[in-house]
């Protein structure tokens, strides 16, 4: 029995190994964590929107029916595709497929003092970490006599994750302190969303781009553009403009870095993703193979490289596992990758979402829904699905829950 290493159980590789059929390959999977995540609800775990629980799933879990699946928890140093190994913290394992499913990080764009000093949001931890810290934040407002400092939050990046977060926190500001903290002058509290290009959500439409702006400046979110961070000391973010703001909660959405792995020639990457052909084949590696964000493929339709997005691990994921079995099989004739655009959408706020379709765009609260029904949708199981739809629903009628927990080690 062929054994295939996949490294990483995010979006792609889970779906890759989900797609191998029973009993036909000793299957190692390799993750630092032992849980999958769903990444576009981070911002909801950091706005104590929902519990961390509902967006995290342990591997052991999801494939406990599977004898032909071995899990282990260690971080991959090295690959050594001459003899077919990969190096990791708990030993050496030998492949005859490899998959890297690694996905990407928080791209700080080498400002080793912004990267100390600001809060991450790619991981379920990082998002309960984000959550600590603004709460603690909103305590220390009752009683700190230097406010400002406290009382600015600011988000940089305006992709789908740094709008939906800004306007999240404006919602918690508006609905929530008044509530919890009514000795705090919730007027003071101010949400900055900061992007370096000209728009919001910048890989959308023009129509989503200017909606999503209107709305979060109809929210109360101070909004800029044009800007980039020069530096972040812990008290105050300098932009290159000049303008200074001074503030103890800065969150970066800014950008991603794929994790590559040492072992990988420098010539088969790309802006640090790993160049593969329609197969998701590494280039001059034939038994290796990589899936997701981490890899770069051009085609006609995408001649830089797909989009770093979840539907197009879950569809490389897929095809390659039907590659697989096709060349145990003996075929010659494998699938090509194709990528199907479906659309994209971001949420702003109660009733407030914007929608890209190929074939139309709209806006508002019916755009919410769509956003609201699709996501949950995409949640593994059916208690999680049932969990956040409660919360969801709750905190609908009410604007209220009760998720804001500080959860720390007091030592």
């Amino acid at each position: 029995m062929k054994k295939i290493i996949v490294i990483g159980c995010g979006f792609g590789g889970l779906q890759f190994v989900k797609h191998l059929k029973k009993d036909r390959f000793d299957i190692l999977i390799i993750d630092k964590i032992n849980h999958h995540q769903f990444p576009p609800l981070f911002y909801q775990v950091a706005s104590s929107q929902i519990e961390p629980t509902a967006i995290s799933f342990p591997i052991r879990r999801i494939f406990q029916g599977r004898k032909d699946i071995r899990i282990r928890l260690a971080k991959v140093n090295s690959v050594n595709a001459a003899n077919k190994t990969i190096d990791t913290s708990i030993g050496s394992f030998s492949y005859d497929y490899l998959v890297i499913a690694t996905g990407t990080r928080t791209n700080f764009y080498g400002n080793r003092q912004v990267e100390d000093n600001s809060l991450g949001l790619k991981s379920t931890y990082q998002a309960i970490n984000v959550r600590n810290y603004i709460l603690s934040n909103f305590e220390r407002l009752l009683y700190e006599t230097d406010k400002e400092g406290l009382s600015n939050i600011v988000i940089v990046g305006a992709g789908a994750t740094g709008v939906e977060m800004a306007g999240a926190f404006v919602e918690m500001k508006r609905d929530v302190l008044p509530k919890d903290y009514p000795n705090i002058d919730a007027g003071k509290v101010n949400v900055y969303l900061l992007e370096g290009g000209p728009h919001t959500l910048a890989t959308m439409s023009d129509f989503a781009q200017r909606y999503s702006e209107k709305y979060l400046r109809s929210m109360g979110v101070i909004v800029k553009t044009n800007v980039i961070v020069s530096n972040y000391d812990g008290e105050q973010i300098t932009l290159n403009d000049g303008e200074t703001i001074r503030t103890k909660s800065v969150i970066w959405s800014a950008g991603v870095t794929p994790n590559t792995i040492e072992g990988i020639s420098p010539e088969s990457l790309v802006r640090g993703r790993i160049k593969v052909d329609r197969m998701n084949r590494v280039e001059g590696l034939g038994d290796v193979f990589a899936i997701g964000d981490v890899a770069y493929m051009e085609t006609p339709k995408y001649p830089h490289g797909h989009p770093q997005l979840a539907n197009v691990a879950i569809g490389q994921g897929k095809n390659l596992a039907k590659n697989i079995h096709a060349v145990e099989k003996g075929k010659s004739e494998l699938h090509p990758y194709e990528y199907r655009n479906l659309g994209a959408m971001a949420t702003v706020g109660r009733n407030k979402a914007v929608v890209d379709l190929p074939f139309a765009r709209f806006k508002g609260r019916f755009a919410w829904f769509i956003w609201m029904f699709l996501h949950l949708m995409l949640i593994l199981s059916v208690k999680n699905k049932l969990i956040v739809f409660i919360n969801w629903a709750w905190n609908y009628i009410t604007r209220n829950n009760s998720l804001r927990l500080i959860l720390r080690d007091q030592d």
